[in-house]
């Protein structure tokens, strides 16, 4: 089972007096990189959470974003007073220079920065559990949404092997004609340059069997086919995250697929080679989204 890298998940819940809504979204990236948005009373719960959310999604640019809302309920607020007071004796002064009407200054003062401020909430015990298990729900849906975006990937990955062991199966077809067409050649270059009677059969046969030996690609063919079913067994295993595996097995695809149109020599199996490089292309964009 493949899982992309690419998810969404969201729950939300009334608990008590308050709303709680959390949002977790994720992209390809090549390691774990976390944005998390939280309230300041989560700030103590902060490393629980990001332990959380990296354990379940491995990899990936993970956006995560908590919200806790007061359902109308007015918060408790403090008064500082002293503050008040040292505010209140300059202003007493500057109303009385100035003639100003003293009828309001208690409104002002409670307007003043500081004077007034809202009493620190904290989370019970209670309430971080409710956020804990709506978070994991929330984790969950993502994951669901990976293992359907990465249902698509799988599918399309196979198509690419397999149009990849197509063209390989075409290279075999031509493959016994490029011996003949090699001796041919060489045949033909000796008869203009050398003479049709003066070259040495047998030195003919020697030379062309170290050649034809130098330009085998039968050892290609095999690491090749070796490492395609090893792709198709790593994309069938139940670990979720194996984007980084398949990655290295493309990357010996490639390896083995430019070999063989570096030895071709022939113009069939040169096509063949082509298509295969652009469908290990396609492919190789596919796996940047895998898990």
């Amino acid at each position: 089972m493949l899982h992309s890298m690419t998810g969404y998940g969201r729950a939300e819940i009334n608990h008590n007096d308050k709303t709680i809504l959390i949002e977790v979204k994720s992209l390809n990236g090549k390691q774990f990189d976390l944005r998390l948005n939280i309230p300041s009373l989560l700030k103590p719960y902060e490393i629980e959470i990001r332990n959380k959310l990296n354990e379940s999604l491995f990899r990936g640019s993970v956006e995560c974003s908590i919200s806790v809302k007061s359902n109308g309920v007015s918060k408790p607020v403090s008064i500082n007073t002293a503050l008040a007071k040292s505010y209140y004796q300059p202003i007493i002064e500057l109303a009385n220079e100035l003639g100003i009407e003293k009828e309001n200054l208690l409104s002002t003062l409670l307007k003043l920065p500081d004077v007034v401020s809202s009493t620190n909430e904290v989370i019970t015990d209670q309430e971080w559990k409710a956020i804990a298990d709506l978070l994991q729900i929330a984790i969950e849906q993502l994951i669901l949404h990976r293992i359907e975006e990465g249902k698509s990937i799988e599918k399309d990955l196979l198509e690419r092997v397999a149009a990849i062991e197509a063209q390989q199966a075409n290279i075999a077809i031509h493959e016994p004609n490029r011996r003949i067409k090699i001796r041919e050649g060489l045949t033909k270059l000796l008869e203009q340059h050398v003479g049709a009677d003066k070259y040495d059969n047998s030195r003919l046969e020697q030379e062309l069997i170290y050649y034809i030996e130098k330009i085998d690609i039968s050892e290609e063919k095999v690491r090749l086919t070796n490492h395609c079913n090893y792709f198709k067994d790593v994309l069938k295993e139940k670990e979720p995250s194996k984007g980084k595996k398949l990655s290295f097995i493309i990357q010996e695809m490639g390896r083995e697929i430019n070999t063989t149109g570096s030895k071709a020599n022939d113009i069939e199996i040169q096509k063949s080679v082509i298509l295969m490089k652009d469908e290990l292309e396609k492919a190789k964009e596919q796996i940047l989204n895998v898990l």
